[in-house]
């Protein structure tokens, strides 16, 4: 079972994720977080095995959620969710430590 945590600021986008994951036997949608902080504070208690990650985001954007994640639960994979291939933003959250990236509408 892939234990995942959906981070975004929009319920819909929330919403609509946790119903897709929904649909797959062996992934289940520990829980969900409306900003960065709200995502760092959850990883420890959900114990996500991957977080997908917004990174435009109010107050901490994904790419320092990212990072503090990381440096507390290295073994989390972070996948970055993004409506706009921003070099310079998918770059910093691979820096981060992210694994990849999906755009939104894949």
């Amino acid at each position: 079972m892939i234990r995942v945590l959906v981070v975004d600021d929009h319920d819909v986008v929330r919403a609509g994720l946790r119903l897709l994951l929904g649909g797959f036997d062996d992934v289940e949608c520990v829980g969900d977080a409306a900003d960065g902080q709200q995502a760092v504070d959850l990883v420890g208690t959900v114990q996500p095995d991957v977080v997908l990650m917004d990174l435009s985001m109010p107050g901490m954007s994904g790419i320092a959620a990212t990072s503090r994640i990381l440096d507390d639960h290295p073994d989390v994979r972070v996948v970055v969710l993004t409506t706009v291939a921003d070099r310079t933003k998918v770059t910093a959250a691979i820096d981060a430590g992210a694994v990849g990236f999906l755009l939104k509408d894949t």
